[in-house]
C-alpha cells in the first residue's frame, strides 16, 4: 500500500454502527494516520473541540442528528477539515446534497479498503496543498508584518528570514542604518517564535554607562558597588525562557564581551559581586548600525564573539531603497497622527508623494515618521501637500529646470522629424535617471510617475529593444 503524503494526520470517524466502525478501523490499520471514533454527533463535536481533525469520515445516519446538518456545522468552523460522507443511499440526490453542503467526497456502502484509503489520501493531500497555497499567498506581497509596514521585495525577504529563523534557538544578528527598525525586527523574531509567551528584554548597549552595563546585563548583589543597596536581577535573569535583545552590541566594552561570550557558550553567568554561577535560558538577538566585521578588524569587537552571534544575519534595507514603501508608510503615519492630533487629513497630494519619493531619507523610517508628524501638527487638511512638509524634505527634490533642459527638441509643425512617442518617452526617462544620479525613485518623482512604472518599462526595453528610425 502506498503511504499517503499527509502522514501523521488525525482522522475522525463518525459512525454509530460499532461493527462498521471496527471494519473501517481495520481498513486503516496500516495507514500512517491516527483514527478517533465518535458514535454520535455530540461525541463528534466534543472530539473536534478537544483535539481537532485533519479529515472527517461522516456517516449521514446518526442517532442524535442529521448527518448533513453536522456536515454544514463542521464546514462552518474556522479552518474546517475536509469531510468525506459515508452513506448507504447511493442516489444522485444524496450525493449532490452532500457536495452542496461542502463535502470533499462521498463513499457509498459497502466500499472496499482501497477505495477508503485512496479517497482519504486524496482529501488529505488536497487540504494540505490548499494550506500551502494559502500560506504562500499570504507570504507574497505582504504590506505589513509584526509591526513592519512595507511591501518592497527587500522587506519581503526580511519577513521570510524572520519566519524561518523564529523557530530556531540560533542567535540572530540584525544590521542596518539607524532608523530602519532593528528593534522591531528583534520583537518580530520573538513574536513568531515558540518563546513568544516568555519575556522580551531589550538592552541598549550604547545608552548605558560603561561602568553599569555589566550590572544591567547580569545583575548584581547587595554591596557589589557604591549604590548597590539590594540584590538586583539583570536582563539575563529577566529574559529567562524568552529573548534577550542586545541593541548596539558593537558599543559593548571588550571586557564585558568576554563574559557575554562565556554566557552564550555555557548558559552560565555571575552577578556583579557574586561568586555563585547562575544558569540562563535565553535566545539572543543582537543589532548594530555599524559594520561588525570592520569593528572586529579594528580590534573593538571580539572575533570569537562575532562568530558566536552572527549565526542568522538579517540586513534591514534603508528606506531610500524601498521605493513606494515610502508612500505606504507616510499614509499610515498620516492616518495615525491625524487621529492623535484631531486633524482632518485624509491623504497625501501627488506633489507630496513625489517630494517624499525624491528625498534620500538619511534618517530612514524614523525621519519619515517625524516629517509626517511635523506636517500634521503644524497644518490641517483634508490633503497633506508638499508645501506642508519640512524644508529638509523639499530641498532634496531635483530642480525642475534640470530635467527641462534635457527635454527632446519640439516637433516641427510640418510633421518632419516626428519620432515615435515610445522613443521620446524612453529618452525622457533615461535623461531623468541620469539627471538624478541613477536614483530611480527621484527620477520617478520628478517625472510624476511611480518607480514601478520605470522599472517595468526598462525591463521591457531590455527584452524588446525599441525600434529607432
Amino acid at each position: 500500500m502506498t503511504a499517503p503524503a499527509s502522514a501523521g494526520a488525525r482522522v475522525l470517524l463518525v459512525e454509530d454502527t460499532r461493527a462498521l466502525a471496527e471494519l473501517y478501523r481495520s481498513y486503516l490499520r496500516d495507514a500512517p494516520w491516527s483514527l478517533d471514533h465518535a458514535a454520535t454527533a455530540a461525541d463528534a463535536r466534543s472530539a473536534l473541540e478537544r483535539s481537532g481533525a485533519d479529515a472527517v469520515l461522516l456517516d449521514l445516519r446518526l442517532p442524535d442528528a442529521d448527518g448533513l446538518d453536522l456536515l454544514r456545522e463542521i464546514r462552518g468552523r474556522a479552518a474546517p477539515p475536509p469531510v468525506i460522507v459515508i452513506t448507504a443511499n447511493g442516489s444522485v440526490a444524496t450525493a449532490v446534497a452532500a457536495m452542496q453542503a461542502g463535502a470533499a467526497d462521498f463513499l457509498v456502502k459497502p466500499f472496499p479498503q482501497e477505495r477508503l484509503v485512496v479517497t482519504l489520501r486524496n482529501a488529505l493531500d488536497r487540504a494540505r496543498l490548499a494550506r500551502e497555497v494559502a500560506t504562500l499567498k499570504e507570504a507574497v506581497d505582504r504590506t505589513s508584518y509584526c509591526g513592519f509596514i512595507g511591501a518592497a521585495p527587500a522587506m519581503q525577504a526580511v519577513y521570510r528570514i524572520i519566519d524561518n529563523a523564529a523557530a530556531s534557538r540560533a542567535t540572530v544578528f540584525i544590521t542596518g542604518e539607524s532608523g530602519t527598525g532593528k528593534e522591531l525586527a528583534a520583537e518580530a523574531v520573538h513574536a513568531v517564535s515558540p518563546r513568544r509567551e516568555g519575556p522580551f528584554v531589550a538592552i541598549n548597549c550604547a545608552a548605558i554607562p560603561r561602568e553599569l552595563i555589566e550590572s544591567e546585563v547580569f545583575g548584581h548583589v547587595r554591596g557589589a558597588f557604591t549604590g548597590a543597596v539590594a540584590d538586583r536581577a539583570g536582563a539575563a535573569a529577566q529574559a529567562q525562557g524568552g529573548t534577550l535583545f542586545l541593541d548596539e552590541i558593537c558599543e559593548m566594552d571588550l571586557a564585558l564581551q568576554g563574559k557575554l561570550l562565556r554566557f552564550i557558550q555555557t548558559g552560565a553567568y555571575q552577578r556583579v559581586g557574586s561568586t555563585r554561577l547562575e544558569q540562563g535560558d535565553v535566545r539572543f538577538v543582537c543589532a548594530t548600525n555599524r559594520d561588525p566585521l570592520a569593528e572586529v578588524k579594528a580590534g573593538r569587537f571580539r572575533e570569537d564573539l562575532y562568530y558566536r552571534l552572527h549565526v542568522i544575519p538579517i540586513e534591514l534595507p534603508p528606506l531610500r531603497e524601498r521605493g513606494e514603501d515610502i508612500v505606504l508608510l507616510a499614509d499610515r503615519f498620516l492616518e495615525r497622527f491625524a487621529a492623535e492630533e484631531r486633524k482632518g487629513f485624509k491623504g497625501l497630494s501627488p506633489d507630496a508623494e513625489a517630494a517624499l519619493l525624491a528625498h534620500a531619507w538619511p534618517g530612514n523610517v524614523r525621519e519619515l515618521e517625524n516629517a509626517i508628524r511635523t506636517a500634521v501638527v503644524l497644518n490641517d487638511g483634508p490633503v497633506l501637500t508638499a508645501a506642508m512638509l519640512p524644508g529638509r524634505v523639499l530641498a532634496a527634490a531635483p530642480p525642475a529646470e534640470t530635467l527641462a533642459a534635457r527635454k527632446p527638441a519640439p516637433l516641427t509643425s510640418a510633421g518632419r522629424g516626428i519620432r515615435p512617442l515610445a522613443e521620446i518617452e524612453r529618452e525622457a526617462i533615461e535623461a531623468a535617471i541620469e539627471a538624478c544620479g541613477g536614483n530611480i525613485a527621484q527620477a520617478a518623482a520628478a517625472l510624476g510617475v511611480s518607480p514601478s512604472t520605470i522599472y517595468r518599462k526598462r525591463l521591457a526595453w531590455e527584452t524588446e529593444p525599441a525600434q529607432v528610425g
